[in-house]
């Protein structure tokens, strides 16, 4: 090992001999996985990611579209909240209309609301052969058609026929409906695309109901 004497060297000439420092070539940290890792990073696939990786979710095809439909249903059992609005305005009269037939039969039977509540709960929400990606989009559907129990509520303790009130209730319904109808279409194209919707509201009951 050489030591350097500061007394000595004084009478030595001071020469600069060139020294090989260690500098990482552009090369080599191309080589380097966390530099594969930045290169290749998306947002979008890295939510994704964080969505499977939270109780094991899946995103492919069938369970995105099973998703999708099953928020047809608060949105089917709500309807009648919209008859002031569908009435008053044409565009959204026209963007529903194609769901018309699948309503009337909905509302052909008394118990199909029910019925339809008995087979997601219990074949797709409490079914271990479901991913969670599918069984929270199932839960958060019934959650919001449970909501749904208070604007009947209302409707059936404080139903005026004009004045005030019957304007009060006809901004509530209205409410009510664009809500449900805004839920549908952000919810079931977001399942459509492999995105996870989180309705305001349902969305904390729905994760506590899906272990």
């Amino acid at each position: 090992m050489l030591l350097f004497n500061p007394v000595t060297s004084l009478s030595v000439p001071l020469t600069l001999s060139p020294k090989t420092h260690y500098s990482p070539s552009l090369s080599s940290l191309k080589n380097h996985p966390s530099f594969l890792t930045n290169k290749n990073h998306n947002p979008t696939r890295r939510k994704l990611l964080i969505v499977q990786a939270k109780g094991q979710d899946s995103a492919d095809g069938p369970d995105r579209l099973i998703s999708a439909i099953c928020y047809f249903y608060p949105f089917f059992d709500g309807i009648q909240y919209g008859k002031y609005v569908i009435t008053q305005f044409t565009p959204i009269q026209v963007l529903i209309q194609p769901l018309f037939p699948a309503i009337k039969v909905f509302k052909s039977f008394p118990l199909n609301g029910f019925l339809v509540f008995l087979t997601l709960y219990f074949v797709v929400v409490r079914n271990p052969n479901f991913g969670r990606y599918v069984r929270f989009n199932t839960m958060q559907a019934i959650v919001l058609d449970v909501l749904l129990i208070f604007p009947d509520l209302l409707e059936r303790s404080f139903n005026p026929k004009e004045g005030l009130g019957l304007d009060l209730v006809m901004s509530f319904d209205s409410t009510v409906f664009l809500y449900l109808l805004v839920s549908l279409i952000y919810a079931s194209s977001s399942c459509l695309f492999g995105q996870l919707p989180r309705l305001p509201i349902v969305a904390e009951a729905a994760d506590r109901q899906v272990l």
